[in-house]
């Protein structure tokens, strides 16, 4: 279902409820001359920064499977796009969660009523009963997981099992913001859709298809520095959340130097129930990290770069349990400069 934001008042469409595609056309032609040929690879892997689209083309490709579910039907073979209407009943039906031919795995809500940290083994499994039972109409069963980055130990071993003997005309499309970290047996099994981030004009685009904004000056400022990701420019939507943005960056430019009354100051500007100043934080760090992980030098100092991915599962565990728990903000913020300069963030030839 939609999301709201309790600081901007943004409802935001699900993936699953958005029917319009920007800046994916190759993406989308790849899926669709497979699924033509009647010899479509039974599972993808759809990788990219986070907030592009993947889940949205996941949700795109599903819709079509079980709308048109005759690969050499003429309304296929004649087919322009993966575009399924948002009043037929099938996009309505995934739209609200009820398409028997779909499985969804994601985090869910816990007894306590706060969102899980992983996707857990349970859930995962729920995918042999599902592909066990009677298929929908036109015979197709699809699984997205949107992420399997999220997958604890457990349940990536129990989805392998089912992605290694599929049945018959089942489609898997798994949603992954680091693909390369993906299980290596889940990786070989699956055909590889990488995504690129999305120029500013489809950012501007596709936040309005999600949320009804204008194009206003504030949207194009932050599709501009959204590095291509609409979930990053709806966050960074407002002029505190921008100030923030380049508050952090620039600390982070300074690394390994650390000023404590800096991080003191960060920490209060970010309140306990500030959501979107976390999102914030966290998506600067995390892109700030991604950039210097993948930098065209990054591989001169191999152990300052298994330093700093590794410090960067840690820091992605500690944003998760920050943002699901609703924890005091400080802690975190210091812990990231901290273990970041300790792992020899910052100019390489400031590092340890």
């Amino acid at each position: 279902m939609s999301t709201r934001s309790s600081d901007t008042e943004l409802t935001v469409r699900a993936p699953r409820e958005t029917t319009a595609l920007f800046g994916h056309r190759d993406a989308e032609q790849t899926l669709l001359a497979a699924y033509r040929s009647g010899r479509i690879p039974h599972a993808w892997l759809i990788g990219g920064a986070q907030g592009i689209g993947k889940a949205t083309l996941a949700y795109r490709m599903a819709r079509f499977v079980l709308t048109h579910g005759d690969p050499s039907a003429v309304a296929v073979q004649g087919a322009a796009d993966l575009h399924v209407g948002e009043d037929h009943p099938v996009a309505r039906q995934v739209a609200g969660g009820s398409h028997g031919g779909l499985l969804t795995l994601e985090r869910s809500v816990n007894d306590k009523g706060t969102m899980r940290t992983v996707i857990t083994v349970d859930e995962s499994r729920e995918t042999i009963g599902f592909f066990g039972s009677t298929a929908a109409v036109g015979g197709w069963r699809v699984c997205v997981v949107d992420t399997v980055d999220e997958l604890n130990a457990n349940a990536s071993n129990a989805l392998l099992k089912i992605i290694e003997e599929p049945p018959a005309r089942a489609l898997f499309l798994l949603v992954s913001h680091t693909p390369a970290r993906v299980l290596a047996t889940i990786q070989s099994r699956c055909r590889k859709l990488p995504l690129r981030p999305l120029d500013p004009d489809d950012v501007i685009a596709a936040a309005v298809e999600a949320t009804g904004l204008s194009r206003d000056a504030a949207l194009r400022a932050a599709a501009a520095m959204a590095d291509g990701s609409v979930s990053r420019a709806l966050t960074l939507m407002g002029g505190e959340a921008l100030g923030l943005h380049q508050r952090t960056l620039d600390m982070l430019n300074r690394l390994p130097q650390v000023d404590p009354r800096a991080l003191h100051a960060l920490g209060d500007a970010l309140g306990l129930n500030d959501r979107v100043g976390l999102r914030t934080f966290i998506d600067t760090v995390d892109r700030w990290l991604t950039e210097h992980l993948h930098a065209p030098d990054a591989g001169a100092n191999l152990p300052r770069l298994a330093r700093l991915a590794e410090v960067w599962e840690k820091i992605n565990r500690a944003a998760r349990d920050t943002e699901s728990f609703n924890l005091e903000r400080k802690p975190l913020v210091f812990s990231v400069f901290n273990m970041l300069a300790e792992a020899g963030a910052g100019h390489p030839s400031q590092a340890r």
